[in-house]
């Protein structure tokens, strides 16, 4: 029999994608995108449209398995699921026992978006049994520190109203490679008139398409942010009326941009003092104009106060008046679900600690498992990420992980660098495989999906292995053991405006509704931001630019002359795609300027070593410009264990941590390049 059944797309993309399912006989057979969605528009991302391939691999994890060698070493033993879950049950309540229950520490992210899966049963969980809490900072903490410091909410323009603008900025978003959905409505705004513009150290496949990209100085965003301040303040350009009607601080600002004039943040950024004159007039004066803004800007040590600059601009040009103006980093707090009550921190008052858990930054993970006392991580329980390939630092946090005396359970759905050490490794569902609510944060829509195939083999969700574990470990609060639909109504019940009349029902029937927002949405059109009296914050404690300490302009390992900027893969999701050998190609390769290049006599195709102090990473070169002098670029990430001496990408990387937020300085990285044998 031939049905057509409806999912959402659970990975970390703005878009959050409705999808469509075609199964025949209890198979999928073809993936697409739901046409009736307003922002997926009936088409799918290259890396989603064969996501059956993934579905139905035969790499797919299937059964529990327990450590049958060394740690790192990938070797197991099928068992079965009781086996399993008393093994980890008995192990957890040990380590409590013996360190105290914050040696225990989850390590999540966003491997999937949805709720119920990524953070409802399992926060739940740890917080019941009193282990560490963990700081999810690795991707967007800074940005939104930033950008909250300014606006006060995470709300932005709607894609739908892309259309209308006449000046489109990318700041630092490969809009092509990981937020498609948005083109559809630029290009119907270049049709219009409108320009496009790209601001991105890298020329990615959207600065390739853009009427102008201009080359950027990695980690200095802030300063070029200030230097078109310095020029819309001094030409008179700025919305005066707006300014004091919704914003606060706007003399201070002006103050602090005097010094930021176009030669000074030329020097610093890599683009002339003209083109900044021009950019900051042509930005002011184009109305409406809207700033397209996303992380990369944000992985540096100037990061979260980047972000904050940057989103003044629609504040001093009143950008924000007009439909089609403004910025959007991201919508996701517009969702206004019952977030506490979903993830319920009061269970800490009721474990064995009696009080709110430690906080570890999972952006510092090697030194947690290799430094942290009092007491030290005895057991760590990996889901919906890949730190073994993903986190900062990487030779500290595989020689954490490879610890005998750290328990490590990992749920995971391939076997990736991370399920390689785990004690205990078990396999998880697919989102097309389970039930689960999805906020975005590109868009306004709220999305169900419920099962649209079997699961295969032994696999389940992590809803439900956190509520077995919690069953094994006798834990009898009664919240532990609610359904999915009861979580789901929970979250619906914050009683907030924009929810109003948003149902589970609703969401059954109709599987995306809009947020009860006003249509056209113009959130900041008449102040509404977060501030006191609703007013922007305009304040510039912090906000001056320094080079962040590891850059060329910088004060640190000068013996490095290079700057490392691993953008994300244009055709993978992080690490999720990582076994995939078609992803290596794509993600083995350094692409250096002509001018670096030549001076170490390296040509495309070249092997090549990038090294610095902290270790040393091998791939192929490519030079054709797509990189500014003294820049290098190698997509991200490939799998360690399918690189070359088993070291990844993050083996070059710091864990140092930026300027808000606790986030990750991941394009903060000085390096030198050599050429080597093939």
């Amino acid at each position: 029999m031939l049905e057509t059944r409806h999912s959402v797309c659970a990975l970390d993309c703005p878009d959050a994608c409705g999808l469509l399912v075609q199964v025949e006989d209890g198979r999928g057979t073809k993936l697409r995108g739901n046409p009736e969605h307003p922002v997926t528009r009936g088409f799918l991302c290259a890396k989603v449209t064969k996501y059956l391939e993934r579905e139905y691999s035969p790499g797919r994890l299937l059964y529990p398995m327990k450590r049958a060698g060394a740690k790192g070493e990938g070797k197991f033993t099928r068992i079965a699921w009781d086996e399993a879950l008393d093994t980890i049950a008995a192990r957890l309540k040990r380590v409590a026992q013996e360190w105290g229950p914050e040696a225990v520490l989850p390590y999540s992210y966003a491997g999937s978006m949805g709720l119920l899966n990524a953070n409802g049963m399992d926060r739940r969980f740890f917080h019941r049994i009193g282990a560490s809490r963990l700081d999810r900072t690795i991707c967007a903490s800074a940005g939104t520190a930033g950008l909250m410091k300014t606006q006060g909410f995470r709300y932005g323009v709607a894609p739908e109203d892309f259309v209308h603008s006449r000046l489109i900025i990318a700041w630092g978003a490969n809009v092509l490679a990981t937020n498609v959905h948005l083109w559809p409505f630029i290009v119907e705004a270049r049709r219009a008139g409108a320009k496009f513009i790209v601001i991105d150290p890298h020329r990615n496949k959207t600065a390739a398409a853009a009427d102008r990209h201009l080359f950027i100085n990695p980690g200095s965003d802030k300063a070029l942010a200030l230097g078109l301040l310095h020029v819309i303040f001094r030409d008179g350009l700025e919305d005066p009326d707006y300014l004091s009607k919704y914003a606060s601080g706007a003399d201070e600002l002006r103050g602090l941009v005097r010094d930021y004039t176009p030669s000074r943040v030329a020097a610093w950024t890599g683009i002339d003092a003209e083109t900044i004159e021009t950019l900051a007039r042509e930005y002011a004066l184009t109305r409406p104009s809207v700033i397209r803004l996303n992380y990369g800007v944000q992985r540096n040590p100037n990061g979260g106060t980047a972000v904050q600059a940057i989103a003044m601009l629609p504040v001093v040009t009143g950008a924000w008046r007009e439909l089609g103006g403004g910025l959007q980093l991201s919508t996701s707090q517009a969702f206004a679900l019952d977030r506490p009550a979903l993830e319920m921190p009061e269970l800490q008052q009721r474990s064995p600690l009696g009080r709110e858990a430690r906080l570890v930054n999972m952006s510092q993970l090697g030194a947690a498992l290799t430094e942290l006392a009092s007491p030290p991580v005895k057991a760590m329980v990996v889901y919906c990420s890949n730190p073994a390939a993903v986190a900062p630092d990487q030779t500290r946090v595989h020689a954490g992980m490879a610890r005998e005396d750290l328990f490590t359970v990992v749920l995971e759905q391939f076997q990736n660098d991370t399920a390689d050490f785990a004690d205990i490794l078990l396999p998880s569902t697919t989102f097309l495989e389970h039930t689960d609510l999805y906020t975005a944060y590109g868009h306004y829509f709220l999305q169900l999906a419920r099962p649209a195939l079997p699961s295969p083999g032994e696999t389940k969700s992590n809803f439900e292995v956190f509520q077995l574990l919690a069953r094994r470990m006798g834990l009898e609060d009664e919240c532990l053991y609610e359904t999915e639909d009861e979580m789901i109504r929970t979250l619906l019940a914050s009683g907030h405006s924009h929810l109003k009349g948003i149902t589970l029902e609703r969401l059954e029937a109709e599987h995306h509704v809009r947020l009860n927002i006003p249509s056209p949405y113009l959130p900041f059109a008449e102040g509404g931001f977060g501030g006191p009296e609703g007013k922007a914050q305009l304040g510039t404690e912090g906000l001056a630019y320094v080079p962040p300490p590891e850059s060329r302009l910088g004060d640190e390992n000068r013996e490095y002359p290079l700057e490392l900027i691993s953008p994300k893969a244009h055709d993978s999701m992080n690490s999720t795609f990582g076994y995939q050998p078609a992803l290596d190609a794509e993600t083995g390769v350094a692409w250096l300027n002509a001018v670096d290049a030549a001076t170490r006599g390296i040509a495309s195709g070249d092997a090549v070593r990038l090294f610095n102090g902290r270790g040393e990473v091998f791939a192929r070169a490519a030079v054709d410009g797509k990189t500014a002098p003294g820049v290098v670029a190698v997509p991200a990430v490939r799998w360690p264990k399918r690189s070359a001496g088993r070291a990844g990408l993050n083996t070059l990387i710091t864990d140092r941590l930026t300027d808000l937020g606790g986030g990750a300085t991941f394009y903060s990285c000085l390096i030198q390049v050599e050429r080597c044998a093939n």
